[in-house]
């Protein structure tokens, strides 16, 4: 089967190229440009100031990759809004969009699945299928601005799947969204999560992107991190958090910790006071979360006078400190909930074991 272009993953000079070896004039390249990334075009008829034997090549070329909604769910609550969205082959896929004074803050899947296993997380439960291209991460942010006709202004990759197992892909998306011939959204306006794959952290730092990298530490030590997140049986909590003072250092950009609160687990006096020691260092911020439960497991959020007590042990300790407060939970907001009830409702068996895609 020939492999189809696509051409929604390009960067503008590798667009040029292709465009040129079509035939066309170079300045087609940006025409097209603007009108995938900028107008948000849905495919090639739209592109009305583009000649129609240029559009029967692109066609020819492959067709634009789009996402297709499956099923969009708004909060009673807080107005989040939560979407199932197809991939061409047939995955599915989630995002949320969340509405903040500052902005619209889209949260984007960047794999179908994950194979990170971390315990407390839907997202994980069925294994990794395989990675999404830049393409259908951009298409996660275009589709919601095309439903909600609101500017997205804010990004974080937090949703499905651990950005930086997926690293170069990633890395062009950013590119991408943030190129001014596109959406140009600011980088710091970005956000990308990972559970600390240590080597892909220090080469995000080199990349000196002005992002804001938030590392889900989960634990205030090393055997807690092993017995809530698989990952830590391969990186050392001091090597993962010495990653993270290095990308401050190339970066000057300050470090998130997402710490998931998990009922007399990761909960304790002694775990705060474990963490201002471990972190007190560094130039970071911390969100605790109240862990969102799963059937799959027997995990339940911390209590709110328990959250409370733990806040104020880290301020005392001079770390900055917010309790995230909870969007979408009437609507499966949580990582991976929609997608793993959606597979179950359609009896859609999930990947049995971790996949390259």
């Amino acid at each position: 089967m020939e492999q189809k272009t696509d051409l929604k993953s390009m960067t503008l000079p590798e667009l040029s190229e292709a465009v040129a070896a079509m035939g066309e004039k170079s300045f087609r390249a940006g025409q097209l440009f603007q009108w995938m990334h900028q107008k948000l075009a849905e495919d090639y008829e739209e592109m009305t100031n583009l000649p129609k034997s240029f559009r029967k090549k692109l066609e020819e070329q492959g067709p634009l990759t789009r996402l297709t909604l499956v099923e969009r769910l708004v909060s009673r609550l807080d107005g989040t809004e939560k979407y199932l969205f197809a991939l061409p082959d047939g995955n599915v896929i989630e995002s949320v969009l969340m509405r903040y004074r500052h902005g619209n803050s889209v949260c984007i899947s960047t794999q179908a699945g994950c194979r990170m296993g971390c315990r407390f997380c839907a997202s994980t439960l069925g294994g990794l299928v395989r990675n999404l291209l830049p393409s259908e991460m951009l298409e996660q942010v275009y589709q919601i601005q095309r439903i909600t006709k609101e500017r997205v202004s804010h990004l974080v990759a937090m949703g499905t799947g651990e950005p930086l197992d997926n690293y170069d892909n990633v890395l062009r998306f950013l590119s991408l969204l943030t190129d001014e011939k596109g959406l140009h959204i600011s980088q710091r306006n970005i956000t990308v999560s990972t559970c600390g794959l240590v080597e892909k952290i220090r080469s995000l730092a080199k990349e000196k992107l002005q992002i804001t990298l938030a590392l889900s530490l989960h634990a205030s030590s090393q055997e807690k991190r092993k017995k809530l997140m698989p990952v830590a049986y391969k990186y050392e909590l001091e090597d993962v958090l010495d990653a993270c003072r290095y990308y401050f250092r190339e970066t000057g950009r300050r470090v998130t910790f997402e710490y998931s609160l998990v009922a007399g687990v990761n909960d304790t006096s002694e775990d705060a006071r474990h963490l201002a020691e471990l972190i007190g260092d560094m130039n970071c911020h911390v969100n605790l979360i109240p862990v969102n439960p799963i059937a799959e497991r027997d995990f339940r959020p911390s209590r709110e006078d328990g959250i409370a007590a733990f806040k104020n042990k880290l301020e005392k300790n001079r770390i900055n400190v917010t309790i995230r407060r909870e969007m979408g939970r009437d609507i499966q907001g949580a990582c991976g909930q929609l997608r793993r009830s959606y597979l179950s409702k359609e009896g859609v068996p999930e990947a049995g074991q971790s996949q390259e895609g």
